[in-house]
């Protein structure tokens, strides 16, 4: 990372040119002229006036995504060729990665330092896995008739739409996209209206790399509008979308108003983090437990919202984090110092609160945190919160909050911290810290969760997949299993 000063990255950011119209077709397109102001939570200051996708322009993305698709060179390039495109979008990624890491910061509030050592690391290391396996990949020949040839051919769907959220705008879109291109499909992205100018500069980047016009489109809008007609769309075949539980739902409802489109959902997440008393080091399980809801302001499907801890040790690692939650430098995403950056706007702060009061309504003891910070700012910051006493019952068990708090629940066995941590609509991650290797097994097969973490918590790489179970969504990112989304099987079976 470069050693750059918080005056660096202030004078920096001065000097930044953000994107303000759909990338469509290989080009800019400034569409009907209607735009919407894209605001920064690190100080209340309009970034820009961005180009705000309606009916038309979700079409003419689509229109470009088809013909690129049809009749364009993409789905017929050989794979490696595919692939070697792949790994140039990573190259201009790794020397743009300054400017973008600065702007996912800008639009969406995280430090500087973690949208440059994490986010920017993610998307540049995906688009290099997907590139390097793009002609890896092969089909098979099952054993059949001695007077037949079996085929089993994998063959991209066709134009993929995909939708993601603020949160890690430029990781969760190369998630997507990355593995649609190495199998041949096309794209029209859809960023958060929160977030579009990382997205937008993704989509210039891409073409600069070499993809044909048509086969990756960016359009910038809301969710009510360019999400649902992207969506409806009949010349759609895939729908790929990360987000809440509550618009995952729409996404399936427009597939079936449509013409039944793949739908993949990666929503939300309410996840377990249970701590034994056996863990083999409790400081390092309330630390982790501490970085995992702190990390990117608790805006993680992935976060560990419920700390289920033994009740022989829930004091000592409650007392860890609450003195962590005390010491963390919440401060300007531009300043190298700061810890926890901004949430994302002002609305999404005020449901945060909301759930804060509920838990103090509700009788949950606030140990830490609670209240707004940095109110001089124009910014919307908030004190990392841990509340314990909590009842499974409470809103704070139940709801994804997506924000720095923490909910602590003590339980006296095996049995019950397993049924607390199902205890839940979602199914998305859980943690787990043991040193017993049976314990680590057995919990791990009774948690109803797509990724289990053992004495860890958010670990791993893209050759393992990513996804939910329950009402955390269906499909899997990440790995080569991400491809299963993006392709058909064709069986072809030849008489001899």
């Amino acid at each position: 990372m470069p050693a750059l000063t918080h005056d660096d990255l202030l004078h920096r950011a001065e000097k930044l040119r953000l994107p303000a119209q759909h990338h469509i077709d290989g080009a800019d397109e400034p569409g009907s002229g209607a735009a919407f102001t894209v605001v920064s939570p690190r100080d209340g200051q309009v970034l820009g006036e961005v180009a705000d996708a309606r009916g038309a322009e979700v079409d003419l993305a689509v229109a470009a995504a088809r013909r690129a698709f049809d009749s364009g060179p993409w789905p017929r390039l050989a794979p490696a060729e595919r692939g070697r495109i792949l790994l140039r979008v990573a190259e201009l990624l790794e020397e743009q990665r300054e400017t973008l890491a600065l702007t996912v910061s800008l639009e969406m509030g995280k430090p500087f330092t973690d949208a440059y050592g994490i986010e920017l690391r993610a998307a540049i290391n995906t688009f290099r896995w997907y590139g390097q396996l793009a002609d890896k990949l092969t089909d098979e020949s099952p054993h059949a008739a001695p007077d037949a040839l079996a085929l089993v051919t994998r063959e991209p769907t066709g134009v993929v739409g995909a939708v993601v959220p603020w949160n890690f705008p430029l990781t969760l879109a190369s998630w997507k996209i990355a593995p649609a291109l190495a199998a041949g499909c096309t794209v029209v992205l859809k960023p958060s209206e929160n977030s579009p100018l990382s997205a937008l500069m993704l989509g210039r980047i891409a073409t600069e790399a070499g993809l044909p016009p048509g086969v990756l489109n960016v359009v910038a809008g809301d969710g009510p509008t360019a999400g649902r007609a992207l969506g409806l769309h009949p010349d759609v075949d895939v729908l790929a979308f990360t987000g809440s539980t509550a618009v995952g739902r729409h996404f399936l409802r427009y597939a079936a108003d449509s013409n039944l489109k793949r739908v993949w959902l990666e929503l939300g997440g309410k996840s377990p983090n249970i701590i034994l008393p056996d863990a083999p080091d409790l400081e390092k399980a309330a630390a982790t437990a501490a970085w995992g809801i702190f990390f990117n302001q608790g805006e993680m499907c992935t976060a560990p919202s419920r700390l289920l801890v033994h009740s022989s040790v829930a004091e000592r690692v409650t007392e860890a984090i609450v003195a962590r939650a005390r010491d963390l430098r919440v401060g300007d995403p531009l300043d190298p110092a700061t810890e926890m950056g901004a949430l994302v706007g002002e609305g999404h702060l005020e449901r945060v609160l909301d759930h804060i009061g509920a838990g103090v309504g509700q009788g949950a003891r606030l140990r830490a945190g609670g209240a707004r910070t940095l109110t001089g700012t124009g910014g919307s910051y908030l004190h990392p919160t841990v509340f314990d006493q909590v009842d499974p019952g409470m809103r704070l068990a139940r709801e994804e909050i997506f924000g720095p708090v923490l909910s602590v629940l003590a339980f006296d066995d095996v049995e019950e911290a397993v049924r607390l941590a199902n205890a839940t609509e979602y199914g998305l991650a859980a943690g787990l810290w043991t040193s017993d290797l049976s314990t680590a097994h057995r919990i791990s097969r009774a948690l109803k969760a797509g990724t289990v973490w053992v004495n860890c918590y958010e670990e791993g790489d893209l050759t393992v997949p990513f996804g939910g179970m329950k009402q955390s969504g269906n499909g899997r990112d990440k790995s080569a299993h991400a491809l299963e989304k993006y392709t058909e099987l064709k069986s072809t079976w030849i008489q001899l």
